[in-house]
């Protein structure tokens, strides 16, 4: 899937953010928004779907970060298991870097990630792309 697309996708969605972790409100001309794409080990997709599902995404909240959206690639005979595509957004890119660094630092995370890979890493290799929304964007509210 082209990058645009995906990017036309996170601006028509609303963000899946837990009910009980409240992100700073964000502005989303000015936000940035950071596309991430996880290639997950072999055999690994179920898993990391569940990390994220069951702790991820409310662990980001809590430390700033805007759940945006998140897909799942369909199988190609490159990546068989596809790999899992989502969006971030930020105030701006000091923010982004000290969520993240509070992010992996938190006791909780750690915990997540030693029970989570005790039978082995789920990921093999991330992608991040930092964007601004173009002015003749739709508008997006991200909740």
């Amino acid at each position: 899937m082209r990058l645009t697309a995906i990017v036309a996708m996170a601006m028509t969605m609303t963000a899946g953010t837990p009910a009980s972790a409240k992100p700073p409100k964000l502005n989303p001309r000015t936000a940035v928004y950071e596309l991430r794409t996880y290639y997950p080990a072999p055999g690994k997709a179920a898993a990391l779907n569940a990390r994220f599902r069951e702790h991820t995404m409310t662990l980001f909240a809590k430390h700033g970060m805007t759940n945006v959206a998140y897909w799942n690639e369909m199988p190609t005979t490159e990546q068989p298991e596809g790999r899992l595509v989502y969006v971030l957004a930020y105030p701006d890119r000091a923010a982004r870097d000290a969520d993240w660094a509070a992010f992996v630092a938190d006791p909780a995370w750690k915990a997540v990630v030693a029970s989570s890979e005790a039978s082995g890493k789920l990921v093999t290799r991330v992608d991040s792309v930092f964007m601004t929304m173009a002015d003749y964007s739709p508008r997006f509210m991200p909740r």
